[in-house]
């Protein structure tokens, strides 16, 4: 059991963080076509002079690098839990660009058959951890312990848990290289070849990890003491300019994976 002043920061800052949420609709409704830009790369605010198993980076996906102002607070917010990390973030076709220039074209193939972003967001955070090693946080999930803390200098990993028992994906922390990840990314492209899966959260999601994985034998915690989601933002201020919608609505029209056009 996690000491209690670590479930009260969880709660303060959820609390926290759904005031001003609030208070963004009324900053939207006054500026509506007003968004801030996230960036492509971002330096650590301190510079640790310490190693770390996990490299100290934090990685993040999205649609786009124009966001509202609760997901900007978001980010703001992961960056002061983590001044000693290296910030990366990347769009749909810098995500593309990166997974041609470090893995295999029958890897890049695969990934080119998702036709839903989250499902392109999925594969690519592991593959990104994989080659690189880091963090990967969802673009609506902040942490809620500061990072350098929860990691510490010795770990390899840290995968977050639900009250289920069960992993998750919106958090991830690895080192490269790593078996756990490995297996992952084999059972993702089996799926697109395979392509009898019909939804986002076994074809490259959670369910992936939870078949492939044993959570009783990784590093885990559970997620309301390193990372939580929808606090800040949610589904209103992440897809206001995307019509489709989340992942969730898109696949009722839309298959996870076409044909390979190869």
């Amino acid at each position: 059991m996690k000491p209690l002043h670590r479930l009260l920061a969880s709660r303060l800052i959820k609390l926290a963080a759904n005031l001003l949420k609030l208070a963004c609709y009324a900053f939207h409704f006054a500026f509506p076509d007003k968004r801030f830009t996230l960036p492509t790369r971002d330096g650590p605010w301190i510079r640790s002079r310490h190693p770390a198993a996990i490299p100290r980076i934090l990685w993040q996906t999205n649609f786009t690098d124009r966001v509202t102002l609760p997901v900007y607070l978001n980010y703001l917010f992961n960056r002061c839990m983590a001044p000693g990390f290296e910030y990366r973030f990347m769009i749909t076709e810098a995500r593309a660009d990166f997974i041609r220039q470090h893995y295999s074209e029958q890897t890049f193939r695969n990934y080119s058959r998702l036709r839903i972003g989250a499902a392109q967001a999925d594969f690519w955070r592991v593959l990104v951890l994989q080659a690189h090693g880091g963090v990967y946080l969802d673009i609506d999930a902040h942490l809620t312990w500061p990072l350098g803390r929860l990691l510490g200098p010795d770990r390899s990993s840290l995968f977050i848990r639900t009250k289920r028992d069960t992993l998750n994906n919106f958090f991830i922390a690895s080192a490269p290289n790593s078996p756990h990840l490995k297996a992952v990314i084999q059972a993702i492209g089996t799926n697109i070849e395979e392509n009898t899966i019909k939804g986002v959260f076994d074809m490259t999601g959670p369910g992936v990890f939870n078949r492939v994985l044993d959570v009783h034998r990784l590093d885990t915690v559970l997620y309301r003491y390193a990372c939580i989601q929808g606090s800040f933002t949610n589904e209103h201020f992440q897809y206001l300019d995307k019509p489709q919608g989340k992942w969730n609505q898109e696949q009722k029209h839309s298959a996870v994976v076409g044909e390979d056009i190869a």
